[in-house]
């Protein structure tokens, strides 16, 4: 049999939240290159915030992100509350912890619906699926209404919000709001529970193999903004001391840094997070989870979908719970003193743990910033699945199986690079 090699251009990956390419050689049954290149100029959001005032990087840094805006927001008033020392009412606190989960339902029922099923159904795009698949996608976008309407009424509109603020809210709600947004929360309930049962039928391929996984972890409930910071590996550190084991480091072929632990890839998001914090999920979520085969120790990043589903369930649930039991204080925010310092807070967006570290000056000013997002510590992960994933696919597969089979490797992780609407091309090259 001839020998054969293989060189794959993929100049755009579809149905990913931005701009990035995949290109890989291989000679025969062995890959001998692979890279996920992301190519968008840098966006120099750090240096952005240099000379600011701590009031103003909530509302910029959200900029970074249109899907998870609040998850840059909250990080970084938490890293400024810890500093100045702000003793947040814990109304405030319960508030902040439903408007994080709004937002993971925002997050995870676009993914699901839009990004990830027509992989499942074989469908170029989430709107050709729903002209076959309508009840499916409907129960999507009525899922997704739930997340929309949380963070429009707690954060002033649901993209990029201004209703959060170093100490506290903008504003409150009122009680007739807080009551609509508690019915409107138990009327979806039964969708969330329906979605996961539809997930878990889904027949998904399984590549499971060893990886390390990073995610915030908590003894007391889901962890969502605090915690400590775990690993796979046996790992278990304080927030504060992240960059002693976590480094960046630059790669020829993309503009995004890469993060390491201790020099090895890693994984961070809802596999992650569901793994190391599976005992604290709610009676409900955890049994259904056990009912359609999860508990909490995957290692098939193809069943993503499921634990996104299994999230989303949780969400739901934990705001019914939340807002059962809550009593509006009788202001939106407490007194802050700005003072000179360094701070840090880690907290868990819908794809993975973020991290932001500041050093201000006496009058609040920022004079350093580092800000590291999900997608920029799963990259080198990802490419590490795809170089596993498709040689057990087998690279008999034609040039385009084989794109298809990387895209949906690729999307498995919901990376997020900013918002894309490029269809795929391919150029192979065979020699």
């Amino acid at each position: 049999m001839a020998r054969r090699k293989i060189r794959i251009k993929v100049p755009f990956i579809t149905r990913v939240e931005g701009e990035a390419s995949l290109e890989f050689d291989a000679d025969d049954d062995q890959i001998d290159r692979l890279h996920l290149k992301i190519f968008e100029p840098p966006r120099l959001f750090e240096q952005f915030l240099i000379g600011k005032n701590y009031i103003d990087a909530p509302e910029l840094s959200a900029r970074i992100c249109g899907i998870c805006p609040m998850a840059y927001q909250l990080t970084s008033i938490l890293a400024f509350e810890k500093l100045f020392q702000v003793e947040i009412p814990e109304p405030i606190a319960q508030l902040r912890r439903v408007m994080n989960l709004g937002e993971w339902i925002q997050s995870h029922a676009l993914h699901i619906h839009f990004l990830a099923l027509p992989d499942f159904f074989g469908f170029d795009n989430a709107l050709e699926m729903a002209k076959h698949h309508p009840d499916a996608f409907k129960r999507g976008v009525r899922i997704q209404a739930l997340g929309n309407d949380v963070m429009a009424l707690l954060g002033g509109r649901s993209v990029h919000p201004i209703g959060l603020k170093v100490g506290g809210f903008e504003r409150l709600l009122a009680h007739d709001e807080l009551n609509a947004l508690k019915s409107k929360a138990e009327d979806t309930r039964q969708l969330a529970h329906e979605l996961v049962v539809f997930c878990a039928s889904l027949k998904r391929p399984d590549y499971s193999y060893g990886f390390d996984y990073v995610s915030l972890k908590s003894d007391n409930c889901y962890p969502i903004n605090g915690g400590r910071i775990a690993s796979a590996s046996d790992l278990i550190i304080d927030v504060e001391d992240y960059q002693d084991y976590f480094k960046e480091h630059q790669e020829p072929h993309s503009t995004a840094l890469y993060s390491m632990l201790n020099g090895q890839d890693y994984l961070v998001g809802p596999l992650a997070r569901f793994n190391n914090n599976f005992a604290q999920l709610d009676d409900e979520t955890r049994q259904l989870a056990v009912q359609v085969g999860l508990d909490g120790a995957s290692l098939n990043m193809f069943d993503s979908i499921v634990i996104r589903a299994l999230e989303l369930h949780y969400a739901i649930n934990e705001i019914c719970r939340l807002l059962d039991s809550l009593y509006l204080p009788d202001e939106p925010s407490v007194v802050v003193t700005p003072r000179a310092g360094d701070c840090c807070h880690a907290t868990e967006a819908p794809r993975g743990l973020i991290y932001h570290r500041y050093k201000l000056d006496e009058k609040g000013r920022i004079i350093n910033c580092t800000i590291i997002p999900p997608t920029s510590q799963n990259q080198a992960r990802i490419e590490q699945d795809l170089k596993h994933s498709v040689q057990v696919y087998g690279l008999e597969h034609s040039d385009e199986e084989l794109k298809l089979f990387c895209e949906q490797v690729i999307r498995n992780y919901d990376p997020c690079i900013s918002c894309s609407t490029h269809f795929l091309k391919l150029k192979v090259n065979r020699v």
